[in-house]
């Protein structure tokens, strides 16, 4: 516990030097597919120059993209060294040639892991009344700490409100006058196996590893409007493997969460109730899935195929009607899930309640509206925002948080503060008052 940040300045040092080079690759590994962009960070501003939600603001541009079928991946963690290593070895240099550059770091997502998340204060008293950067560690340092657990390192640490004296909604207190600084912490952590797993796959493909995000905060970022961070709303990416969920209010996440569940699982669900290859199971679900049904469902027929030789098999045919028959519980089923994940956040306590979904699961013919039913508020697709440079055809809703990483590299929110200052162990907050903190001081 009395190092708690460390992996935080380790990753701070290795991001700082990777930008600073010119050059840096963003990672996104799902359970579906893995793509890398080759960003170049263009010399705005001085990497590290300020503080908060701009902190570090550099411009960055979209120079080599590629995207592959995802290997050695199962529920948005790696399950196969080898596998995953030549999945990553195969897009990155497929992005670098591309870019006609070499990079050496890469900032990977993490979609898995199950993340914990935390909401936490600390209070500090300001001794020669102008707060400098040493006060800014000491109110870091002096935030409740929870008990992570055995083996659970901190993946994000977002300071999310100042206060000083009787002035709350701060971004950034240093030179300003005062005696009581106090801070509103968001803390994640996520399973140590998960993140050296991922580091150690990095590694392997001769590239070293300068952050790692969590895929449900990447695509937030990515997915969610300004007013939608500000008011409050929450990102449900519907990965392969996993569903990563993420809160936001006053532009900050306040909340991290995953469900093992993802677009995998429906195909195979179409595989086992169709008796036919998740090739296949795939394709079809994507073409003719859908959840709502209609009248003309069971006369619409899908060629089932096979490729076995039989004839009596692969002339086999289902209607659209039997599809959704298969489909729809599934998806029923993750939703569930992330509706009971967004009631232990205390969703419904935010002053907007606006759910965006993105992910390939999202695409699905009726997503929107069964999840509407399901979640009980406003649901929206979300389609990123446009990084320069990124391709038309990587810029859909099952690349959110491969955009969104690009966006983290350009504005790092938490790696950029100083985390000098050991940490101290104090007892543990419910991670219901995540909110409560949030609505008491702002």
């Amino acid at each position: 516990m009395s190092d708690i940040y460390a992996r935080q300045r380790q990753m701070r040092a290795v991001r700082r030097a990777a930008l600073q080079r010119g050059y840096v690759a963003i990672l996104d590994v799902g359970s579906s597919k893995i793509g890398c962009f080759v960003l170049r960070v263009d010399d705005a501003e001085p990497v590290g120059a300020g503080v908060g939600r701009m902190a570090g603001h550099g411009r960055v541009r979209v120079i080599g993209a590629a995207a592959t079928r995802s290997r050695g991946v199962r529920l948005g963690e790696i399950a196969g060294m080898t596998e995953a290593e030549r999945a990553i070895r195969t897009v990155v240099q497929s992005a670098q040639k591309m870019a006609g550059v070499r990079v050496d770091h890469v900032i990977a997502s993490l979609s898995g892991g199950a993340p914990r998340s935390y909401g936490l204060s600390g209070e500090h008293v300001i001794e020669d009344g102008t707060v400098e950067e040493g006060d800014v560690a000491a109110v870091l340092s002096a935030c409740e700490m929870p008990p992570l657990g055995e083996d659970r390192p901190v993946l994000h640490a977002h300071p999310v409100n100042f206060a000083l004296d009787h002035r709350s909604g701060l971004a950034d207190p240093r030179g300003q006058v005062g005696r009581r600084l106090t801070c509103d912490l968001h803390l994640v952590s996520a399973e140590g196996a998960a993140l050296r797993n991922l580091a150690s796959v990095v590694k392997r493909c001769d590239l070293e590893l300068a952050g790692v995000v969590s895929a449900g905060y990447a695509a937030g970022l990515a997915a969610l409007v300004e007013d939608e961070k500000e008011l409050g709303a929450a990102c449900v990416d519907m990965g392969g493997g996993a569903t990563g969920i993420s809160v936001f209010l006053r532009k900050h996440m306040i909340h991290a969460d995953s469900i093992p569940l993802g677009g995998r699982h429906v195909t195979r669900d179409i595989s086992q109730g169709l008796q036919i290859a998740e090739e296949r199971a795939e394709r079809i679900k994507c073409l003719q899935g859908g959840l709502q049904a209609t009248g003309k469902d069971d006369r619409e027929p899908i060629a089932l195929g096979g490729g076995t030789g039989d004839w009596d098999r692969d002339s086999r045919q289902a209607t659209r009607a039997e599809l959704i028959g298969i489909v729809r519980p599934r998806v029923e089923e993750i939703l569930e899930e992330v509706r009971a994940a967004l009631d232990a956040a205390g969703f419904d306590h935010l002053p907007n309640q606006q759910v965006v979904l993105t992910g390939g699961g999202s695409e699905i013919p009726g997503m929107t509206t069964l999840a509407a039913r399901v979640l009980g508020t406003q649901v929206r697709q979300g389609r990123p925002m446009r990084v320069r440079g990124a391709p038309e055809t990587l810029s859909g809703p099952s690349f959110a948080a491969l955009t969104g990483l690009g966006l983290f590299a350009a504005e790092p929110q938490d790696e950029w503060w100083d985390f000098e200052a050991a940490a101290t162990t104090f007892p543990a907050r419910s991670l219901r008052r995540a909110i409560q903190w949030m609505r008491s001081n702002w």
